[in-house]
């Protein structure tokens, strides 16, 4: 008896001694917040869980913003028993011992097992390639939580077997919400003090959270526990809530889909024509610790490819200022980056040169290939003149605009096109030029 009752003391003394954001998870699924696109009313997941008719499915989100929370509450309401699992902790002996107790449950027992494996992307291909077969034949019931696309970081005959349910970052009015009930639970651990928090901590906390529930609450945590009291009321001012939680976090995988997008959407703004847009994105990944060069890169493709000829320069600039980071390095390098990128985003856009290329390739690979013409091949060596090598050729120096009509090889295919403003407005009027006069060349021959 006695034993019990040191067990229920020490399970109670770790349940006072969690941290708040453990003491005050959601237990119900109309706690959680943020999330009803999948849990509102009528929605398929809300449905399954209130049946307790779960299939395989991957929970897919930023750190915060529930998945945990949502497995625990499906832990509570299913007849199911639940193994929870820890892809970072866990290898392939924990998971098969796991599918052996699953496998003796439904065969003794008629029961079904639903295996909950945290940070499923931790696992390699093997391990989630052994979790296959017992997820075809029903042995176990899957739900994966990972922070990471599925679609790159879960081998495809897992992800074909699970529906995949996307949880959003949670707003700033969402974080308060959850702020304010932790601070009303019987479980926020002080209970002999009365908490009171002013609006602008409150939002300090969950702007700094960027989206993520955890790290708002061990922010309100650490202040209530280090703010005195005074007249038993602890009074956390935003102040205090600046010291709790310093620095705004940034939710950034530097080999993951927030690097790819955020990439993405720098490229799109210099294409849009946005600096403002642009010089955000690109201090994400900078203040998130992506290489200069990373950056660098990204801006002399957009200077290549939308910028093109219609500013020639960007693509000067541009390698320049790749040039100029490798010697440079940060916090300076962020300068002539920003340079850059804002003259790309400026500049008079055309994709011309890109779309030519694109144009010759699918043309190259759709017809025969056209032989270099006598006049245009190569003369330079001992005998090239005995084989008839570039004989005929005109040199266009010689000519008057430094042009004379004669045939290159691609008659009647206009691959590059060039747009009517920047640069390649002289371009075109040119090109138009030239081209009237190899058409007269060509019928009067």
């Amino acid at each position: 008896m006695s034993g019990d009752l040191f067990e229920d003391s020490a399970a109670e003394r770790m349940r006072r001694e969690a941290p708040l954001a453990r003491r005050t998870a959601p237990r119900a699924l109309d706690e959680i917040v943020g999330q009803d696109h999948i849990l509102g009313p009528g929605k398929i997941l809300r449905r399954a869980i209130e049946a307790d008719r779960i299939t395989s499915l991957i929970l897919y989100g930023p750190p915060g913003s529930g998945k945990t929370a949502l497995a625990r509450i499906i832990a509570m309401r299913t007849k199911a028993a639940f193994e929870p699992l820890n892809a970072v902790t866990s290898g392939v002996k924990e998971l098969r011992d796991l599918i052996n107790r699953a496998k003796e449950r439904r065969a003794y027992e008629q029961r079904r097992t639903i295996v909950f494996i945290d940070e499923l992307h931790r696992f390699n291909r093997a391990q989630q390639d052994a979790l296959l077969p017992d997820v075809e034949n029903g042995n176990i019931i899957l739900i994966g939580a990972t922070t990471e696309n599925p679609y790159f970081a879960v081998v495809a005959p897992l992800l074909s077997r699970s529906q995949i349910f996307e949880l959003n970052p949670l707003s700033e009015e969402d974080i308060v919400r959850l702020l304010r009930r932790a601070l009303e639970h019987a479980d926020r651990g002080l209970p002999e003090y009365r908490v009171e928090v002013d609006e602008d901590a409150l939002r300090h906390f969950a702007r700094c959270a960027e989206g993520d529930a955890r790290r708002a609450l061990n922010g309100l945590e650490v202040a209530m526990l280090t703010t005195p009291a005074e007249d038993e009321t602890i009074h956390i001012t935003v102040d205090a809530a600046v010291e709790s939680i310093q620095r705004k976090l940034l939710h950034y995988d530097g080999k993951g889909d927030s690097h790819y997008d955020a990439a993405s959407a720098f490229i799109k703004s210099m294409r849009g024509t946005d600096p403002d847009s642009a010089l955000y994105w690109m201090a994400l990944m900078l203040e998130a610790g992506d290489e200069p060069r990373f950056v660098a890169r990204r801006i002399c493709i957009a200077a290549a490819e939308d910028v093109g000829n219609a500013d020639p320069m960007a693509l000067v600039l541009a390698t320049s200022a790749w040039q100029a980071c490798e010697f440079i390095g940060m916090p300076e390098a962020r300068i002539i980056l920003a340079q850059a990128a804002s003259y790309v985003a400026c500049a008079p856009k055309s994709n011309a040169a890109c779309e030519g290329i694109a144009r010759a390739s699918k043309y190259l690979r759709e017809q025969p290939t056209v032989p270099v013409p006598k006049h245009l091949q190569d003369g330079h060596y001992a005998g090239a003149e005995a084989l008839g090598r570039a004989q005929g050729y005109q040199y266009p120096h010689d000519y008057e605009e430094g042009y004379v009509p004669q045939d290159y090889g691609v008659q009647g295919q206009t691959f590059y096109q060039p747009v009517d403003w920047g640069v390649e407005k002289t371009f075109k009027e040119r090109l138009e030029r030239f081209r009237g006069r190899q058409q007269k060349e060509q019928e009067t021959q």
